[in-house]
């Protein structure tokens, strides 16, 4: 199905018709600049990017915000066997309920990934690294991320990754009162 007019045309017609109706000494084709490009920067691809980037910090904000209040589990109950950092931290995610930071996630993947070419590779990693010693490491650094990470450091992160949601868990513990 073919439109009557092009899609910028019909934006034009519109903003022609809004400037004719509230002034009309105004010209659209004149160039005067006054009017005219105040409309056009309402449409623009970068105030749509700047919008969108400050909804993006403001969720940084909250996510962080939300993360230091989510208490770090004082004593470990068991061993858990795992394979790869990626499998420690799903059991770990399981067995406490609560989620790790999207900082964690993201440097369990690249520790997973360091392994890839290495003589151990497939050596199960509870055979190289203690469980007790790698859960404790990355509760450490969860502790790190969760107090010390800046909202606009994760914001730029998420900026320039779209797919950044994968490494957000969606789980939800319940928090006591914090007064």
């Amino acid at each position: 199905m073919k439109r009557a007019m092009p899609w910028n045309e019909q934006v034009d017609v519109i903003s022609s018709d809004d400037s004719s109706s509230s002034d009309g000494d105004v010209e659209v084709g004149a160039g005067s600049g006054g009017k005219q490009s105040t409309n056009n920067m309402t449409i623009d691809q970068p105030a749509k990017e700047i919008i969108s980037e400050g909804v993006v910090i403001r969720r940084a904000e909250m996510y962080q915000e939300y993360m230091k209040q989510i208490p770090i589990p004082s004593h470990h109950g068991s061993v858990i066997p795992f394979t790869s950092w990626m499998g420690l931290s799903k059991s770990i995610k399981q067995f406490y309920g609560q989620p790790l930071h999207y900082l964690t996630n993201i440097l369990l993947k690249q520790w997973d990934q360091l392994r890839v070419g290495a003589e151990d590779e497939y050596r199960p990693l509870d055979t190289i690294i203690h469980p007790s010693k790698a859960e404790a490491t990355i509760w450490l650094i969860e502790e790190v991320h969760r107090c010390t990470t800046s909202p606009h450091h994760i914001a730029k992160l998420w900026l320039s990754d779209p797919m950044h949601h994968g490494f957000v868990d969606p789980i939800f513990p319940k928090l006591g009162k914090t007064s």
